[in-house]
């Protein structure tokens, strides 16, 4: 008669690596985050089922090659970060740091373009009087703004941390919430350039 295995003979199973990227503190942002941008979200759709005409008309009154430029600009930068998490995790903490001040660089033109983007709609008469258009559409995007710079603030922290060896492959949490910060940043601008650019 074959015996069976007891407990303690049963092969153990492997340790359980899954985990929540970044840390919990983030995460507790990027949901309030989220749920803010839901509340102006449903603003906006109540705001176009009352004013369908306004929200068509002020469409193409904005510079979709902005909003284009924004997207590509959050897109990429987003990739940088991304590899810049990739590298640590390789131990090549050179190739963080490069791929890291890329991401910097480009995420710098959102504001800049944004910049100028309101000079364009200031030059021609577009303020946030214009019309509940453009009063939801400043009102939403200068949110995704402060956000942002949030977002950038964080690189230049982490970034000066990377700098002088504050991560490794053994310890980069930090690196890990502000990709996970900017890339829920740069989702929420997934959803705003198409309501204000294409869709409206």
């Amino acid at each position: 008669m074959i015996a069976n295995p007891t407990i303690d003979q049963l092969p153990a199973s492997p340790p359980d690596t899954r985990r929540v990227p970044g840390n919990k503190g983030i995460w507790a942002g990027i949901t309030c985050e989220f749920v803010e941008f839901a509340v102006l979200f449903a603003v906006y759709f109540i705001a176009r089922a009352h004013f369908p005409d306004a929200f068509h008309a002020g469409a193409h009154r904005l510079s979709i090659a902005a909003g284009t430029a924004i997207t590509l600009l959050m897109i990429t930068s987003s990739y940088f970060i991304a590899c810049s998490v990739n590298a640590i995790r390789q131990d090549r903490q050179r190739a963080a740091v490069i791929w890291l001040v890329g991401g910097l660089v480009i995420a710098l033109g959102y504001p800049l373009t944004k910049a100028l983007e309101i000079s364009w709609n200031l030059a021609q008469g577009i303020n946030g009087e214009s019309g509940i258009f453009f009063t939801v559409y400043y009102y939403l995007t200068f949110t995704h703004l402060v956000h942002a710079t949030w977002g950038i603030l964080g690189i230049l922290w982490v970034l000066a941390r990377l700098v002088f060896g504050g991560y490794s492959s053994h310890d980069y949490a930090g690196l890990e919430a502000l990709a996970c910060y900017w890339h829920a940043t740069d989702i929420i601008w997934l959803a705003i350039f198409p309501m204000f650019y294409v869709l409206a």
